[in-house]
């Protein structure tokens, strides 16, 4: 790239997160360039359930989950697995994941995940407005069901959580969620419903709406790998792609941690492979979000159809996709909603990038201030991808961000 056309910043990633800092950096007045290996909206920006998930402050890593752990692994099908070939591998950082779910660390990781998406939430609405995709923001509401009075006595305490943090919610009996769901499995005796829960038409329209306002906004999307950075005293040097810029964000979503090591960022991210099977629009009456907490997936209703997804295997980027999980999923699906039409789904996989402490990596790299990570948001980079945006864009133009930045510091694990 010539000198006259290096741009002010690189953006390492096209999805939401990644499309999002780069738009909130042009409306900054930085001329940007996107790099992707594939192009906007070709990871799990495209095949997530499309929701705003501003309540879920709770990180993963908590009690609950040690409690439920051992039973999920058991089961190579269930909300929660690790091929055997990569448990040695994974082990470390499932360690470290024990060691997040100690209640001074629960705490403090709820703390910052609320700031988060209290900003984030902040930052939604008039970003979709600015971005001309206002229209797409539904607000369906999230209903969560319990197979028993003991299962929903078990979640108590984080719903108290949230109710300290603000967050309405209401308990119901079956035939209160009748009348916000219809065609539950008598099965579910008790539910909790989430009014401020809102989603996106769909996820992949959504970020591929963003990439063509972007581009309308005189920005550049190039396609190539990212292999090494090289930051100096003017600038950083993408190798591999052949791009220079003053600036570089690495937003590569599951990749980022590659990066940030050719600059000595030493940062424990792993790849939770969610799956999913898209039905037609007609499969289901569904009127809210539906969330099987006890089996670890949801189903939410999107523009292009019924989305059944979830659950967490934890097998890196190498292994192929065992798509026999979203079939397991679909067919549980099909008892919970006795009414749900199966045929002509869509199946998916792809790589969401998590940290041990539940919480994501923002902030400048260690070695150079040219360099801001912008990565491992797991389930929640839809929900935060605003937020993150805002906080991208204060650091690389001098402002202070409105959120303490210290939990989320890509050293934090060193």
């Amino acid at each position: 790239m010539s000198e006259a056309a290096q741009p002010d910043v690189i953006v390492i990633g096209a999805g939401v997160v990644g499309l999002s800092s780069a738009l909130a950096l042009q409306a900054r007045g930085k001329t940007v360039t996107v790099l992707d290996r594939e192009g906007p909206a070709a990871g799990a920006s495209a095949g997530n359930a499309g929701a705003f998930a501003f309540t879920d402050i709770l990180p993963l890593a908590s009690p609950g989950l040690m409690r439920k752990a051992p039973r999920w692994l058991l089961d190579p099908l269930g909300p929660l697995t690790v091929p055997p070939s990569y448990a040695l591998r994974i082990a470390p950082w499932m360690l470290r994941v024990a060691r997040a779910c100690s209640p001074a660390r629960v705490e403090a990781a709820t703390t910052a995940q609320t700031a988060l998406m209290d900003l984030s939430k902040a930052e939604l609405e008039p970003f979709l407005a600015a971005t001309g995709t206002l229209s797409m923001l539904r607000r369906d509401g999230n209903l969560e069901v319990y197979e028993s009075d003991a299962e929903w006595r078990a979640s108590l305490s984080g719903w108290d959580a949230r109710e300290r943090h603000g967050i309405a919610f209401r308990h119901m009996r079956a035939d209160e969620m009748a009348e916000v769901q219809p065609g539950l499995s008598p099965r579910f005796v008790r539910g909790t419903f989430t009014p401020g829960w809102f989603s996106i038409a769909d996820p992949k329209d959504y970020v591929l709406a963003l990439a063509e306002r972007f581009r309308a906004d005189g920005g550049r999307i190039e396609r190539g790998e990212a292999l090494r950075l090289r930051p100096d005293a003017s600038g950083v040097t993408v190798e591999g792609a052949g791009l220079r810029a003053t600036e570089v964000v690495v937003a590569a979503g599951a990749f980022s941690h590659r990066l940030a090591a050719t600059i000595g960022e030493r940062v424990p991210l792993e790849t939770e492979r969610g799956y999913n099977t898209t039905l037609p629009a007609n499969a289901f009456d569904l009127r809210t979000q539906v969330t099987f907490g006890g089996h670890g997936f949801v189903v939410t209703r999107l523009a292009s159809g019924i989305r059944v997804g979830g659950a967490v295997e934890l097998g890196g980027l190498q292994l192929k996709p065992n798509f026999k999980r979203s079939t397991a999923m679909l067919a549980k699906a099909e008892s919970f909603l006795p009414g749900l039409r199966t045929e002509g789904g869509r199946q998916w996989m792809g790589f969401r990038p998590s940290l041990p402490d539940s919480l994501p990596a923002i902030g400048f790299a260690r070695g150079s201030r040219r360099v801001v990570h912008a990565f491992g948001h797991g389930h929640l980079g839809l929900t935060q991808s605003a937020g993150t945006a805002r906080i991208v864009a204060d650091l690389l133009t001098g402002r202070t961000p409105p959120v303490d930045l210290a939990p989320f510091s890509p050293q934090r694990f060193a």
